[in-house]
């Protein structure tokens, strides 16, 4: 989390815990009256608004690239693996991670298939 947005929840908090407290002294004796309940209502309204700005997603650019990082358990050597289709030598740019499923694309026969792990055993 961002200094910016902990900073937003805290004076939200202490808006908001003010504007109560305005809200709540407006009625009591030697209050405020209606001034203090527009005063207090303004304040929360600020409040829930700056939770409001503070919790919204950054905009992020629509030509955004993600790396994602496979993890492969066992012992998995790319540079050693062949096509089951033709046996040409496939890399690791041949493996694409597809709906959370390791596929490997063959460039030379264009086979697509899912990488399984061998048991160790």
């Amino acid at each position: 989390m961002s200094a910016l947005r902990i900073i937003g929840y805290i004076a939200a908090a202490i808006l908001i815990f003010f504007g109560v407290l305005f809200i709540w002294g407006a009625g009591g004796q030697g209050g405020g009256g209606f001034g203090w309940v527009i005063t207090g209502a303004a304040s929360v309204l600020i409040g829930f608004g700056l939770i409001w700005l503070a919790s919204r997603k950054p905009i992020t650019a629509s030509g955004e690239n993600v790396t994602l990082k496979i993890d492969l358990p066992g012992e998995t050597k790319i540079e050693q693996m062949k096509c089951r289709s033709c046996g040409g030598v496939l890399s690791g740019d041949n493996i694409k991670l597809v709906n959370g499923a390791p596929l490997v694309t063959c460039p030379y026969c264009n086979t697509v298939y899912q990488l399984t792990e061998e048991p160790k055993w």
